[in-house]
């Protein structure tokens, strides 16, 4: 397997139409290849604007089968392009059954699977249990034509355990599909440690694990939110490659050097000296004292 790989991250804003926000990012892949993308990713729930913003049935009409239209035509234009896709859809796995999802499919055009998202929040502006189950394949790797990669999504960006498992299933890249942003209220203070805090527990994945992370989120106002854009890409040791705009959409190709994977596991060997012997108290939803 080549050890380089370039990876093209599809940041853009959204609006109510959705026909227009699927063609918007077919158009956003076809840049990205143009300049030599191999793996494509886009942002979570690319094709509406963020609608877990509010509780409103409507929106579940929003949702689709995987495989499904979506995929069908994301399948042909991989195919054409010659590029691994990972597209994040709205979900419609039964009547009244939902879920956050992102499919992968191969440069051959070949449909690899499915992730369903784990970690669901329900915060003010964000309130996604309402409309999604929890996911229930556990988690995922996905070998294609460029790399073995590993994709979770949005809230699961803030679970170490999550980076980990997909890690420890052979992920050469971790690729985090996401929609965050700064309520329209809040200090530049407090955006600024936001988005800190959110770039550096991802940053921290790639520390911890050894493996480059793709974090690629949206930006526009929507609802009194800014989406903070901000798309990274972070090597092996956490060191940032790039950085995307805040405010701007972006199409962006990052070659990324997985060969470091190794040398970095080598040398800062955590790995190695995990005790995994003593790790059973993970297990449970908080160590009570006696």
């Amino acid at each position: 397997m080549n050890k380089k790989v370039n990876v093209g991250l599809v940041q853009l804003s959204c609006s109510s139409n959705v026909k227009d926000n699927f063609e918007k990012n077919v158009q956003g892949i076809r840049e990205a290849a143009a300049k030599g993308a191999q793996i494509i990713c886009l942002q979570e729930l690319f094709g509406s604007l963020y609608f877990c913003d509010v509780e409103d049935y409507d929106n579940f009409k929003l949702a689709e089968s995987i495989p499904g239209p979506a995929t069908d035509a994301f399948q042909a234009l991989a195919k054409e392009l010659g590029v691994v896709i990972i597209a994040s859809l709205f979900e419609k796995r039964a009547e009244g059954l939902y879920h956050n999802t992102t499919a992968v499919i191969d440069a051959d055009g070949s449909y690899l699977g499915k992730y369903r998202k784990m970690h669901i929040p329900d915060d003010p502006g964000y309130y996604e249990k309402f409309y999604f189950t929890p996911g229930d394949l556990g988690y995922k790797v996905f070998k294609t034509k460029f790399a073995t990669v590993g994709v979770l999504i949005c809230w699961d960006q803030w679970y170490p355990e999550a980076a980990r498992i997909t890690s420890l299933m052979g992920a050469d890249i971790l690729f985090y599909p996401t929609a965050i942003g700064w309520a329209d209220h809040q200090t530049e203070e407090v955006n600024t440690d936001q988005y800190n805090a959110w770039q550096t527990i991802q940053r921290s994945h790639s520390v911890a694990n050894g493996t480059p992370v793709v974090s690629v989120n949206r930006t526009g106002v929507e609802a009194g939110m800014q989406f903070w854009g901000g798309s990274f890409v972070s090597n092996a040791q956490g060191r940032v490659l790039y950085q995307a705009p805040h405010l701007t959409e972006e199409i962006h190709v990052q070659e990324i050097d997985m060969s470091q994977t190794d040398y970095y596991r080598t040398h800062w060997p955590f790995l190695r000296d995990r005790r995994i012997d003593s790790y059973a108290p993970i297990q449970k939803r908080f160590i009570d004292g006696e």
